[in-house]
């Protein structure tokens, strides 16, 4: 982990730890899956293999802490319901 220094008000420096890219991507992994109201191209994107969606509806996606997809669902409730199933703490984005 890096390490980085912060001057606060006072002019004071504290030195606080920055994460690397690779230990953000990983925070949480495991733990947490996030529920993200997706369209039907961005669920073709996510999804290459997925076929016969119909066009302009809106779909959740379930992906893990590091962004993998792990789910597709047609409801809100039905994505975090699947995310309690596998006992991961189910994570809203916006």
């Amino acid at each position: 982990m890096m390490e980085k220094v912060h001057d606060n008000m006072d002019g004071k420096q504290n030195s606080a730890a920055a994460m690397s890219a690779i230990e953000f991507a990983r925070l949480g992994d495991g733990y947490v899956a996030y529920v993200k109201q997706i369209d039907s191209d961005q669920a073709r994107n996510l999804f290459p293999a997925l076929t016969g969606l119909p066009e302009g509806i809106d779909l959740y996606a379930v992906v893990g802490a590091d962004g993998t997809p792990l789910g597709l669902a047609d409801s809100r409730s039905s994505a975090i319901a699947s995310v309690i199933e596998y006992e991961l703490e189910p994570v809203s984005v916006h």
